[in-house]
């Protein structure tokens, strides 16, 4: 069964060990998406140890919530929590990482490989329509699950995710939870400057959703604080889905890495590690 954990401090320490881990994890394959990556830390963190009806050990259990990662090239930072509760070593991913005949982990995650990925992604902007199918499926069949998606704010950009907020909003699906990772950075620079998605809020409460904004998603009382907001589950209940904004900072935790697009990918090099893994150690509060 896998590890659940209740406290705040709790949560803050596994999120230094998961840093730590997902650092040498990247340097070792040598290829990675770390700034993201480091960006949706806390919020996956208490998803996985917390707030998710989901065991890594039993990935197909009947009843389990649903997560997709949208934002598929962050999927190493998923890898790292599977192995941090005993599904994989770090160095049977790193044996099986984008190998020919053994590939089980890749940069985008794939669920034929890896049966604790719920989707496969890769391809931006899917994971909110199929978030939708999966939680009128869950209606359909009268099962009770929660549907949780994460989406990046770059990859707000494609048209996909406006249609499935439409649809989502319209058949007032209570069951299904949309987490937008805003850290306001994409590939090649600011989002707000390439695609401005704001205000964001108002546009998705436009939608028929409910908007819940987080000030920092790096800090993980404020994080376990909204996901504490989430509607008791009830499949057959049509209310409005929820739309959480969490604020974060790409590269969070690296002094180097923290606002800076440039780390949007590629790997690290041994003397950044060091410098990484250093600054990753000061956030460990006891």
């Amino acid at each position: 069964m896998s590890v659940k954990l209740q406290t705040i401090a709790e949560l803050e320490d596994k999120c230094v060990d998961i840093r730590s881990n997902l650092l040498n994890f990247i340097y070792r394959i040598g290829m990675g998406h770390l700034g993201g990556e480091l960006s949706i830390v806390e919020m996956t963190v208490a998803l996985y140890y917390k707030y998710l009806n989901y065991d890594v050990m039993d990935p197909h259990k009947e009843g389990r919530d649903r997560f997709i990662l949208s934002k598929g090239h962050c999927s190493e930072t998923l890898y790292t929590i599977f192995s941090d509760q005993g599904a994989y070593t770090q160095d049977y991913m790193v044996e099986h990482f984008e190998s020919l005949d053994t590939y089980k982990f890749g940069m985008h995650s794939n669920r034929k490989k890896c049966p604790q990925i719920e989707v496969s992604a890769g391809s931006l902007g899917h994971g909110l329509p199929i978030a939708v199918g999966y939680a009128l499926g869950a209606r359909y069949r009268k099962e009770n699950y929660r549907v949780i998606v994460m989406i990046g704010d770059g990859e707000f950009d494609e048209g996909t995710n406006w249609e499935a907020l439409m649809s989502g909003g319209h058949y007032k699906l209570n069951n299904l939870v949309c987490i937008l990772d805003k850290n306001q950075l994409q590939m090649t620079g600011n989002t707000r400057q390439i695609m401005n998605i704001d205000p964001v809020a108002d546009k998705v409460r436009a939608f028929g959703w409910n908007v819940i904004e987080i000030e920092d998603g790096n800090d993980m009382a404020q994080v376990c604080a909204a996901l504490d907001q989430l509607p008791p589950l009830d499949y057959a209940k049509e209310a409005k889905p929820t739309f959480i904004i969490s604020n974060t900072i790409k590269g969070k935790g690296v002094s180097f890495m923290e606002g800076n697009h440039k780390w949007h990918g590629g790997g690290i090099g041994e003397e950044d590690l060091k410098i990484a893994l250093a600054d990753v150690a000061k956030m460990r509060k006891a």
